[in-house]
């Protein structure tokens, strides 16, 4: 009688020429994705089993040889079946150890076999606190102190971080803290292990809940932390304070706090990374004649010299005058970005003047020169 089994080789995905740690890798991928614990969609179990037939098979090399002569043939009925004398060694599927090939797979990381797993009686990390602070300009560029008041998770005190009074040895868990289940498939006896439900996993139980903390040993407090911010933040820099997160359980460290920035603008100071950018308006006559400045920078205020003929747009570099990097400590440069402003609004002996200066030749650069060949 024809089998109505999807080919082995189909349901892995691999050819028929596949190397073992290519049927190995095809398996993994196909039973992660289709276990019965990661996927809920209807159909995922049947083809979990699917998966784990085809792998049974292909990946012992004598089972396949058999396979690959006899197909589905090979195992149906046993080894007095389907006619095929003298073939032995495998009676059927019910032979399969899950288990085992989990185990040998996924170092028993899919809940197969006698494995223990997590137990929630070793110490675990506090939980991590994210914080968001608004700084000044001067604040993120200098540095400073700041007091944050946080609501963490703390170890009850009346309790003690136990959860409850009069400790006793979970009677169910025999104080393990996991149970172990048997079941019956396709595939034979599957063991499996999960967490006991009458200690949730802790291998103890209390004559008495606490109710400070309603028996989970931890409760929530507002707490200040004083943090020194390093000078040279940014908006989105992101600063890390550990231990002095969440208080971990059952001795494991505190959680990490971490801050992240957001920086107010600067009415004249724009920045770019460790740079700092400043646009500097200057009269005409001092475009055309050059002089002495004094403008503002952020360690006070210098006087930098503008060349006569200077061009409106004009960048000048102050090296040193940024921003201290807050990794390596080197100060980024200052750019002033100059502005020729022209007067909206003239007095009498102001017009003449630029009458007088009109009469003359101001066509020097080689700018006119150019657009006069096409007029």
């Amino acid at each position: 009688m024809a089998s109505n089994k999807r080919d082995y080789y189909e349901v892995l995905g691999v050819s028929k020429n596949a190397s073992q740690d290519e049927i190995k890798s095809a398996f993994r991928k196909l039973a992660k994705k289709y276990h019965p614990d990661v996927n809920k969609e209807e159909g995922a179990e049947a083809k979990f089993k699917e998966i784990g037939e085809a792998y049974a098979v292909l990946s012992d090399e004598q089972k396949r040889k058999q396979y690959d002569q006899f197909g589905h043939a090979a195992f149906e009925g046993g080894s007095s079946g389907s006619g095929f004398g003298g073939f032995s060694g495998f009676s059927g599927f019910e032979d399969i150890d899950l288990g085992s090939i989990f185990d040998e797979v996924f170092g028993s990381s899919f809940g197969f076999g006698s494995r223990r797993g997590t137990s929630k009686n070793r110490p675990q990390k506090g939980s991590d606190s994210l914080v968001k602070v608004n700084l000044s300009f001067e604040e993120a560029v200098f540095g400073c102190s700041k007091d944050l008041k946080l609501d963490l998770d703390e170890e009850c005190d009346e309790c003690k971080g136990k959860g409850g009074f009069d400790e006793k040895t979970c009677a169910t868990c025999s104080g393990h803290g996991r149970v172990v289940t048997q079941s019956r498939s396709i595939f034979g006896v599957i063991q499996q292990e999960s967490i006991c439900p009458d200690c949730n996993g802790l291998g103890k139980t209390y004559a008495k809940t606490c109710n400070n903390c309603k028996g989970t040993g931890h409760v929530i407090k507002n707490k200040t932390i004083s943090v020194e911010i390093p000078a040279g933040v940014d908006t989105g820099s992101e600063l890390r304070i550990s231990g002095k997160g969440s208080k971990g359980y059952n001795g494991g460290p505190n959680g990490d706090i971490y801050i992240q920035f957001k920086v107010k603008d600067h009415p004249l100071f724009k920045r770019d990374d460790n740079d700092i950018y400043l646009d500097v308006p200057i009269t005409i006559t001092e475009a055309v004649l050059g002089g002495k400045k004094e403008i503002p920078t952020l360690d006070g205020n210098v006087v930098i010299a503008i060349d006569s003929g200077t061009q409106n747009g004009t960048k000048l570099r102050l090296k040193g005058k940024g921003v201290e990097s807050p990794r390596t400590g080197k100060k980024g440069d200052m750019f002033v970005i100059i502005n020729v402003m022209i007067p909206e609004k003239l007095d009498k002996t102001q017009k003449d003047l630029f009458k007088q200066l009109n009469e003359t030749d101001l066509e020097t650069n080689s700018e006119f020169k150019e657009i006069k060949k096409f007029l």
